[in-house]
Formats: structure tokens, sequence, C-alpha cells
């Protein structure tokens, strides 16, 4: 075994979406999983004063709902179980990824989500604004996966300016691990008003979208097999919608320029993209590399 994925777990269908991924993943990389359950810390409220015999209950309830959660869990995944009291779920599962040296955490959507899509709550949020670890985001209906899909394919979203080394770098060492193609993909929305000459503004588009896109398919090791492709529409959401996903496929998007070193920030590109990407999604934290893992 190499490595830690750690996911977090509620006893919801989001929850199951959560853990059935995240056992993919730790089977791909031949990882162990770590799935956590963070209860309301005691010291959580001043007002109330925490009850002995109710937070026993609570902790106990949790007990049942991760056994359970790891008997559907293939029996070929090593994983542990995690109770933990924190000052939120976010700061839970960082801390857990942090004291384990994990790869990634892992979380499902938001409740309301339509089967198939991505959305981000509060404590998706709040780790896409703290974590010094890669998030996946799982979409909703990911648990009905056959486990033996796997991951097939990578695909990672180039932006128009430099500065995405640290993406570059984990999609390479993500890809050697799991021996699987990868797609670099560039957007060119246009988001312009009508009277502009978008035809014009496309082909130059076009034209220094290539060039990021041999960049960084040079970044890449030799031996990877990579595919290029480029989607133009005049939105974010519409360039992706036509993208086509594989089943086992896995999608990487950089942190925005906005983030602090070695934390995650959503810019506004990738959280378009999150409207229409039907699989899972990594958020790769900004300087992020193989050197800053443990």
């Amino acid at each position: 075994m190499s490595g830690h994925v750690v996911v977090g777990y509620t006893a919801t269908k989001p929850g199951r979406d959560a853990v059935a991924f995240a056992a993919r993943l730790a089977a791909a990389l031949d990882a162990v999983l770590d799935v956590a359950i963070i209860l309301p810390s005691s010291d959580r409220s001043v007002i109330t004063p925490p009850d002995a015999g109710y937070e026993r209950h609570l902790h106990a309830q949790a007990q049942t709902w991760i056994a359970q959660a790891i008997d559907r869990i293939p029996a070929d995944v090593v994983a542990h179980a995690h109770v933990r009291p924190a000052e939120s779920f976010a700061e839970g599962l960082i801390e857990i990824a942090d004291e384990l040296g994990a790869s990634y955490i892992v979380v499902g959507a938001a409740d309301g989500a339509s089967r198939g899509r991505h959305r981000l709550g509060s404590t998706t949020s709040e780790l896409l604004h703290s974590s010094d670890v890669p998030v996946v985001l799982v979409p909703r209906g990911a648990r009905k996966i056959a486990p033996e899909t796997g991951i097939t394919r990578l695909t990672v979203a180039i932006g128009m300016r430099p500065g995405a080394d640290a993406l570059i770098a984990e999609t390479a060492a993500l890809a050697e691990t799991l021996g699987v193609p990868v797609r670099l993909l560039s957007l060119l929305p246009v988001d312009l008003p009508p009277s502009a000459d978008t035809g014009a503004i496309r082909l130059a588009g076009t034209t220094k979208a290539d060039e990021v896109l041999a960049a960084a398919r040079a970044e890449l090791p030799g031996g990877l097999h990579t595919d290029v492709a480029v989607a133009a529409g005049d939105s974010i959401e519409e360039a992706v919608s036509y993208l086509d996903w594989q089943p086992g496929e896995l999608v990487l998007v950089g942190s925005s320029r906005l983030a602090q070193p070695r934390r995650l920030f959503l810019g506004s590109t990738a959280a378009k993209m999150l409207h229409e990407i039907t699989v899972p999604v990594i958020v790769v934290p900004r300087t992020h590399s193989e050197e800053s893992r443990r």
C-alpha cells in the first residue's frame, strides 16, 4: 500500500457517492482509504453546555454509520474508520489528511444536487478555501458506477496564462501512477458584446491555446499518451457542455491565482466548469507539487 485517501462521510446518498468514488481511487492508487465522520466539537457552542449522554449517543451512532459505509467498500481496498470531533467538518478532514500525509480529500456534492451534477455546499466551500491537500469533488450518483470501472482517463484544464506548473506536475504524477492517458483541455469562451468580431477573436484565441497546450504537453513525461482538445463556446458552460466524458474519467483543475501558496481557492472559470462536468474533479492547490507531499 502506498499513500492515503481521506473521504468525508455523512450517512446520505452524497456521502455514499463520495465513499464509492474514493474506494475506486484508492484501489487504482493502491492506497489506504480513510473514511471519516466529523462530529461537532463539544466546545463549538458556549451558550449550551455539552451533554455527555448526547455526545456518547452521537459517537455510537457515528460508529454504526461508518461501519455500514466500510461494509460497502470492495474487499480489495484497505479501509480505516475515523470518528472525531472538530470545529468544522472541513477542519476535521484537513487535520486527518495532514496527520496521515494523505494525497487527497474526497467529498460528495451538497444536498439538492441533480444526478450526475456537482453542487458546492458550505463544507466543500470551506475546504476549497483552506485545504493544502488536493480536494476531489464527487458528483451526485457516483455510487452507481461499477467499482471495476476504475480510472480510465485524466482531463486537465489548462488556462491561457502561465502558472500551471503545479497542475501539470500533479497530472503527470497521477497519470504515471495510474497508467492512464491524459487529455489536455483548453476552453475558448467568448463572453463578449454582440458587436465584437468574435470570429477574429476565436482565431487569435485558438492560436494562443495551441501554444499553451503544446507547452503543457512538452512538460508531461514522454511515455504518456496525450490528446489535445480545444472547446469553444459563447460561455464556459457552453464550451464544456460539448465535451464527452468517460465513466472512469477524472478532471483536474488548478487553484485560482488569488489563492495563497499551498492553498486552494476555486476560480470563476473552474466554478463555471463544475456546472457542466459530470465526473469527479480534483482541485489542485497553487504551488502544490510532489516536493510538498510528505
